[in-house]
């Protein structure tokens, strides 16, 4: 049996929703046929925050609120979440807690991106960390590029507004909403539409096999991070579309001595704390990857399967020799994920292949793991390089190296070359890594671009390798880190 209905919560009450065009965005539904205005389109394409609203879902036994771009987040993806915009706030003609403090903070600006603004401010009002710093604001506000005129008031008001706990209508029926969104959750696949035009959200991964095996023209969806940005900007007409989101463990994570492994369907900010746990470049990675609403929606499964070359998760795994399980039908195969890449926006998949999990082998005591994102803005924006380095020691010589870019070729990918170059390189001479760093450019020929040139990006990567090879050497990340001055000078304040 199957639903043929979305439902979600929302002003206290569940909400069914049974026919509607599949590549519908959330965006639309609450503008166009709610005419909830408060939710704006700004950049339609989850860059600027205009559009961001809350989407609450039962984890653990009780409610996490996360914000979420309205704009490239199908309708779809909302079944079995609370849906909380910014004309849900308001409570007994009393403004929420965040709003008010906004207020008198004198944070809120010309109104466009203010109310998304207020939403990721509740999510992080709601987040349970307390207090908060500037950074969990910073952090917090990544995703909201706001231009009036600065945000030290809005900030202001965060630290007012979230520094206890949360007591808003929210928190005091967290217990009864959690009870009545788990209710709507039957179990059933859901289908919408007929075999030629549908939106589908299987429930098991066996309905998802069988469905993708039957429709392999069609588009999966987890985040909609990337498919998203076709609809709203290459006005892409998508007749066919599966989300990933309600595939019962397919957001798995396991872990043991020796490896983690990630479920295609794990979130960017599930997957943080044990990706920090291999390595802290990880999380810190993690940390800039996209903004808070991107990485609440956002997977890892989606950052591998769409085969961008500027992804910041793919090559850092492919030096760390991560593996890749992929399903079709009843079959299943591992392939090593260097290898998934083909070119250009190919991979290694065959019609109805999907991506089920990511294995990632932990760092043994000897090898020393370092990633660096390289971008033209800190926060939230697209890596012109990312560079990934796993160095195996023995004593202060490199025994063996694993090196992979991203932004250097039209696919996330190993330097070659320039491993084999470093392989035997004692830490103590710094004179000899100068050949390792010439041979990037045996690696590769990046191209020009808006985010870089090919010489600049060359000379990055050569700069990339060095910065890895020092820290390895010394020890000390402290003197070539900016995050580290970042927290220094937040310290002096």
């Amino acid at each position: 049996m199957r639903r043929e209905a979305i439902r979600f919560w929302r002003h206290g009450r569940p909400v069914e929703i049974a026919d509607f065009d599949p590549q519908t965005t959330l965006l639309d539904y609450l503008r166009l046929q709610q005419r909830d205005y408060g939710t704006k389109e700004g950049c339609a394409e989850g860059d600027c925050g205009a559009c961001t609203v809350a989407l609450g879902r039962v984890r653990e036994g009780r409610m996490h609120y996360e914000p979420v771009n309205a704009c490239i987040l199908l309708l779809g993806q909302v079944d079995g979440a609370e849906l909380v915009t910014v004309e849900d706030l308001v409570a007994g003609g009393h403004l929420h807690p965040v709003q008010a403090a906004m207020a008198e903070s004198h944070g809120s600006q010309c109104g466009f991106c203010t109310p998304g603004i207020v939403m990721s401010l509740f999510a992080l009002y709601h987040q349970g960390e307390r207090p908060v710093s500037r950074q969990n604001v910073n952090d917090a506000l990544a995703g909201n590029l706001c231009r009036c005129t600065g945000y030290r008031p809005i900030v202001d008001a965060a630290l007012k507004a979230c520094g206890g706990a949360a007591e808003d209508v929210f928190s005091a029926r967290a217990a009864q909403t959690a009870e009545e969104i788990t209710r709507l959750d039957d179990g059933r696949d859901v289908f919408m539409g007929d075999a030629s035009r549908f939106f589908a959200a299987p429930a098991s991964e066996d309905a998802l096999a069988a469905l993708y095996a039957a429709h392999p023209d069609a588009i999966l969806v987890a985040g909609n991070t990337d498919v998203g940005l076709w609809i709203t900007k290459a006005m892409t007409r998508l007749d066919k579309i599966i989300w990933l989101g309600r595939v019962e463990g397919l957001d798995t994570i396991e872990e043991n001595d020796e490896t983690l492994t990630i479920g295609a369907t794990t979130t960017h900010v599930a997957a943080h704390a044990p990706l920090s746990r291999v390595d802290p470049d990880l999380g810190e990675l993690m940390r800039r990857f996209g903004s808070v609403q991107i990485r609440a929606s956002g997977t890892v499964g989606g950052n591998i399967a769409n085969g961008s070359p500027i992804g910041d998760l793919a090559p850092a795994l492919i030096a760390l020799d991560a593996t890749l399980e992929l399903r079709r039908e009843e079959a299943s195969r591992s392939v090593p994920l260097e290898r998934f890449f083909i070119a250009y926006r190919q991979q290694d998949r065959a019609p109805g292949e999907y991506v089920r999990r990511v294995a990632v082998p932990k760092l043994k005591p000897n090898q020393a793991f370092r990633a660096f994102k390289v971008s033209k803005r800190f926060d939230e924006d697209i890596s012109a390089v990312m560079g990934a380095f796993r160095f195996t020691l023995e004593g202060r010589q490199v025994a063996a190296t694993r090196i992979a870019f991203g932004g250097m070729a039209g696919i996330p990918k190993r330097a070659l070359e320039t491993e084999r170059a470093v392989t035997g390189l004692s830490l103590d001479d710094p004179a000899g890594w100068g050949t390792a760093m010439a041979a990037i450019a045996q690696d590769f020929q990046p191209l020009d671009d808006h985010r870089a040139s090919a010489a600049y990006r060359v000379t990055v990567a050569r700069n990339l390798l060095f910065k890895a090879l020092s820290e390895v050497a010394s020890g000390d990340t402290r003197a070539t880190r900016i995050v580290g001055h970042r927290e220094a000078l937040e310290a002096a304040e």
